[in-house]
Formats: structure tokens, C-alpha cells, sequence
């Protein structure tokens, strides 16, 4: 049983369990039947500001496979936008369904939802959802965020998200070969969507050996004869022999399945949640002497990117540079990992607890 209040006990597993064993505040629950509508949001810090990370529609096999992952996801961008900087606290939202089922009124009917928060939830794009379809969520609330720039947004964020994967990457090789330079490296690309194309052009761009994998063929095909990277069947990425593996796909690649049979000296790429089991899958990763760059560190280009559209004032360039800053970040939790001989999971989480807690003392000063 997990306590939550002297008075009060939850089954472990339990929705409500789940929320109490990551500290959440908040796990919304939307329903429209006429647009067929089911999502749900799950609020998890707000000490920072209000919870701001994008929405994402997958056709989850169970209700459960989507609370689980609103909940994880949730909790990674308090992380993310603790370490980044940003005065924002940590949400998401999930939509349970198949991404054809969007059309104005599914979209605006989730504005409704959005705006019904108050602002505690902002929202923006993320798995199978575009700029558009922020238009269309944008007609129902004010508390949401990348927009296309016609309309004054920053755009998609993905090019940016890419940039900064690229320079946690860079950060990651200095810790494990020496030298931040990918020329040369073969590095394995899991996932060919918007940001593993980006960062596939940015790795190819200076001189790495790229092989790529997709589920989706033909898509794969394509960014292989765009870049000249070279596709590799999804089924052997596991088991290829390279420096450096970049999973840009869905979570949890690295599980008990997979991590014996990896063989590279880094793990660095833009897809969320990458530890099916953070504690540990993290520590088999530091007894092994993978250098493993924390997924929510080096993936915050793009909630950089929306945070600086939602604050107003956008620019592109200073989007930029504050990407970048990603790489002495990066370095320093891998160092602090190193000295504390934690895995950078746990070196990341503790930063970033770190900065959510002395600001909140700060909030409550005089």
C-alpha cells in the first residue's frame, strides 16, 4: 500500500498510486462523445510555472498503456524544463485513438479541456500532432503554444529539439572518447520522424558513419536516399556493433531485452522516457561504462522553442543559443554521475529537484 495521507491508502499500481509514487498534482480525464474524443492530461510540477509540454495521439492498446505514459511524461518535462532553465512547471496530455480521427471539432473540443485548467496546462505539438492542429486547439483556449509562424509562432520545434539532442550528443562523445567530434563515429539512428531527420543532417553534415532504422519503410527509404545515411533493418539495431546509439522513436528501447545486447559507448538520442525502468536500467548502464546522456536533458530544444513563443518576444536566434547551452549542462550532470558514481538519470533528476526546490523557497519568501 503507498500512503498518501495518514488517513488515506492506495493499492500500489492503482491510478492513484501511480500519481502518489511520482508525486503528481494532477491527472485530467477528458471524454467527448459526440466528436469521440479521449484524452487525458497529467499535471506534474508547478512550483516552476504552469505545466507546459505538447500533446501527443497514439493508438494505445490499453487505457492503462496511456495513463501510464501521460504520467511518465509528465514527469519527465518538470525535469526537462527545470534543467533547461525555464520558469515553467511539467505537463502533457495524451489523446487514446487513431491520428486520423483529427479533424476541427476532435481539436477544438480538447482546447475546451485545455482552457478549462486555467492555465495550469499549456499545450503544443508532439507525436502525430502538427502546427495545424495547434490552430485549431488555439480557437478554444489562449493556453497553448506552437503555433506556425504565419500565425507568430515559433514553428515546428523539431529542428530545434534536433539541435539540442546534437549538442547533448556532442557532450556525451567528449565524456566518453575524449573529444566531442562525431566525424568518423558510427552512430545508430532509431526513428527517421522530424527530429531524427534533423539530427540525421546535422551528424552526416559533419562526417559520422549514419545507419538508420525505421518500423515505417517507406519513410525510412526516403530519409536514406535524402541523406545518404544507410538503412538497417529495425530487428538488428540491437545487435550492430557502434559508437554511439541515438533512439529518436518511442520509449523504453532500453530494457531488459535489449541493454546486454547493445554494444556502444554512448547512448544519446531525442525520444522521451528511453529507460523502461529507470533505476534499473540506469545503474546497469553505469556497471557497464555506457555513458548515457538523460533523455529529458538533451531533448529540451524543442520546449525551448515553444517556452520562448509562449513568453512572447520569440526569436529564433537566441532559441538557438540557448539550445546550445545544452552541451556544458549535459557535460556537467555526466561529470557529476562520474563523481558521484550515480547513473546520469539519477545525476539529472537530483539537478533538477534541486533548482525546482530552492525556487519554490524562493516563492515562498518575503
Amino acid at each position: 500500500m503507498l500512503e498518501i495521507k495518514a488517513s488515506q491508502t492506495v493499492k500500489e499500481g492503482s491510478i492513484f498510486g501511480q500519481i502518489s509514487s511520482m508525486d503528481h498534482e494532477q491527472l485530467v480525464v477528458c471524454h467527448d462523445e459526440a466528436t469521440g474524443l479521449k484524452a487525458l492530461i497529467g499535471i506534474h510540477n508547478t512550483t516552476l510555472g504552469p505545466a507546459l509540454g505538447g500533446t501527443r495521439m497514439w493508438p494505445y492498446a490499453t487505457e492503462e498503456e496511456a495513463i501510464t505514459d501521460v504520467l511518465r511524461l509528465s514527469r519527465g518535462m518538470t525535469f526537462k524544463n527545470a534543467l533547461a532553465g525555464l520558469n515553467l512547471g511539467g505537463g502533457k496530455a495524451v489523446i487514446i485513438g487513431d491520428p486520423k480521427l483529427k479533424n476541427e471539432a476532435f481539436l477544438r473540443r480538447f482546447g475546451r479541456f485545455v482552457q478549462s485548467l486555467g492555465g495550469r496546462y499549456v499545450t503544443a505539438e508532439d507525436v502525430n500532432m502538427k502546427t495545424s492542429d495547434m490552430e485549431y486547439i488555439a480557437m478554444e483556449t489562449k493556453h497553448v503554444t506552437g503555433l506556425p509562424e504565419i500565425k507568430g509562432g515559433g514553428g515546428d520545434p523539431s529542428p530545434v529539439t534536433a539541435y539540442g539532442t546534437y549538442m547533448g550528443m556532442k557532450a556525451a562523445a567528449k565524456k566518453a572518447f575524449g573529444s566531442d567530434s562525431l566525424s568518423g563515429k558510427k552512430i545508430c539512428v532509431q526513428g527517421v520522424g522530424q527530429v531524427g531527420k534533423y539530427l540525421i543532417e546535422y551528424l552526416i553534415k559533419e562526417g559520422a558513419e549514419v545507419l538508420i532504422t525505421d518500423i515505417f519503410e517507406d519513410k525510412l527509404k526516403k530519409v536514406a536516399l535524402d541523406t545518404g545515411a544507410v538503412a538497417i533493418d529495425p530487428n538488428l539495431i540491437y545487435d550492430m556493433d557502434m559508437d554511439i546509439y541515438a533512439p529518436c522513436a518511442l520509449g523504453a528501447t532500453i530494457n531488459d531485452d535489449t541493454i546486454d545486447r547493445l554494444k556502444c559507448a554512448v547512448i544519446a538520442g531525442g525520444a522521451n522516457n528511453q529507460l523502461k525502468d529507470e533505476a534499473k536500467h540506469g545503474q546497469i548502464l553505469l556497471e557497464k561504462g555506457i555513458i548515457y546522456a538523460p533523455d529529458f536533458l538533451i531533448n529540451a530544444g524543442g520546449v525551448i522553442n515553444v517556452g520562448a513563443e509562449y513568453f512572447g518576444g520569440y526569436n529564433r536566434e537566441i532559441v538557438y543559443k540557448q539550445a546550445e547551452k545544452i552541451y556544458d549542462t549535459c557535460l556537467y550532470i555526466l561529470n557529476k554521475s562520474e563523481k558521484e558514481n550515480i547513473p546520469a538519470q539519477q545525476a539529472a533528476i537530483e539537478a533538477a529537484k534541486e533548482r525546482i526546490e530552492a525556487i519554490g523557497r524562493v516563492k515562498l519568501s518575503f
